[in-house]
């Protein structure tokens, strides 16, 4: 995600290197790179001309601290002004109204509005929130149909809808549907056009009037670069929005639309989608993004990510299993992929992590494929090898091997890797913390 970008904004930290302090003189040098670096993000050029004016008016009035580099400093200074730039901090939705809070999606077709409603709805259904899905999209059955599926999928309820109903008739339908049957939530999602159009709009003003929505929310592509401010114009201008949720941040996204759209709209981005799966949408945190786009990761959303997806409970009956002496076998090794997986798999958590260690990362032998096929070797084991791996003699493992479809030597390979995971457990149980840290290259299997 964003990487042209982050890798060009790393290049003006380097290129400060071994200046004692911030002048106007490389203060301006460092400033082209970063001009550059956004216009090739496509950003909007307004929104470029407004960042680097106010970069270089704080850069001046910086002070550098004596543990400070002035590419440290002026790192500060940039960071603070990419936050400002997507906004000043976290804005959850306002739903405070008396029920059912309507929430309108609007957007371009194909910006990913229909599995975004999904997606909001798990969400919602999280912090104990009866959602009522509806679709308005009379244009594409296929919409109407994919959204009860998805509803069905992370536990909503669906108002059905077809293609020969007025949208204002079903948005209605579906409110009074939600008052008797007490909802707390109804989402609405909207039809979309392959570009902006003056029924579009019309559509789109009048289930606004009729549905009188605590949130109206603009779906864009992030993707789309330049195109996006031109379509938040024209939405802003058609309705009056409350927040923008920006989707397929985990693409070949070059940035523009992240830090464009808010300073178009005037209304803060609520919410990110990072993945295509129903769990990928994530609540928007402008410092956080503005971190991971400098390429110094976002080890709290990790951290979130961590204690919303980890079994406690697994993770404290190994703890104690460890630290009796009964040790850690194939089946807890097995069990720690599957959290992994819970949280992404590798690709969700390397994105998370800063730039260097995610490059260490990614340039390791470590995939998902190698993991996936990690766990079949363990599956064709029987539950006494994976709790004894030291009865896997030559035999056993040729039988195992062909079981799971692999090579002898990869068998060999996942116990050698299994070895460096236990041994690094033992140390953990003996308090060997700082040991455990110079062996962490054995706990992600094959990372080197």
């Amino acid at each position: 995600m964003l990487d042209t970008l982050t890798q060009r904004l790393s290049r003006v930290v380097k290129s400060l290197r071994g200046e004692a302090r911030l002048t106007e003189a490389n203060i301006a040098d460092a400033l082209r790179e970063v001009r550059q670096a956004l216009l090739e993000a496509d950003v909007a050029l307004p929104v470029v001309k407004d960042f680097v004016a106010a970069v270089r008016t704080k850069a001046l009035g910086e002070e550098v601290a004596g543990s400070l580099t002035p590419g440290q400093a002026l790192v500060g200074v940039v960071h603070r002004e990419l936050a400002a730039t997507m906004g000043t901090a976290a804005a959850p939705l306002d739903l405070a109204t008396q029920p059912p809070a309507v929430i309108l999606l609007a957007g371009l077709q194909g910006a990913g509005k229909t599995t975004t409603a999904a997606k909001l709805a798990r969400l919602l259904k999280m912090q104990k929130k009866k959602v009522l899905l509806v679709s308005a999209d009379v244009y594409r059955p296929a919409a109407i149909e994919q959204l009860a599926t998805l509803a069905g999928q992370v536990g909503a309820d669906f108002f059905p809808s077809a293609s020969g109903e007025a949208p204002v008739a079903i948005v209605t339908g579906a409110i009074d549907w939600a008052r008797r049957h007490y909802h707390d939530v109804l989402i609405v999602d909207t039809a979309g056009r392959l570009a902006i159009d003056e029924a579009m709009m019309r559509e789109i003003a009048d289930l606004h009037a009729a549905a009188k929505p605590a949130e109206t929310l603009f779906v864009v592509d992030a993707m789309q670069g330049q195109d996006a401010v031109n379509t938040a114009r024209a939405f802003r201008d058609a309705l009056p929005l409350t927040g923008v949720i920006l989707t397929k941040l985990d693409g070949d996204a070059r940035g523009g639309a992240a830090l464009s759209v808010r300073q178009v709209t005037g209304v803060p981005i609520k919410f990110a989608g990072v993945a295509e799966k129903i769990d990928g949408l994530e609540t928007f945190h402008p410092e956080r993004m503005a971190s991971r786009i400098l390429g110094m990761g976002d080890v709290l959303s990790l951290v979130e990510e961590v204690h919303r997806n980890v079994d406690v409970a697994e993770a404290e009956k190994l703890a104690k299993k460890v630290k009796s002496g009964k040790g850690f076998d194939l089946e807890d090794f097995k069990a720690q992929i599957a959290q992994m997986r819970k949280m992404g798999g590798l690709a969700g958590m390397v994105d998370k992590l800063p730039a260097e260690l995610a490059r260490a990362a990614q340039n390791s032998t470590v995939s998902e494929r190698k993991i996936a096929r990690i766990e079949g070797i363990i599956n064709s084991m029987t539950p006494v090898e994976r709790a004894k791996p030291e009865l896997l003699k030559a035999s056993r493992k040729r039988r195992i091997a062909a079981g799971a479809g692999v090579s002898v030597q990869e068998v060999n390979q996942l116990l050698a890797q299994f070895e460096q995971t236990q041994k690094m457990m033992k140390m953990v149980a003996r308090g060997g913390m700082q040991k455990m840290l110079r062996g962490m290259k054995g706990l992600l299997p094959g990372l080197r």
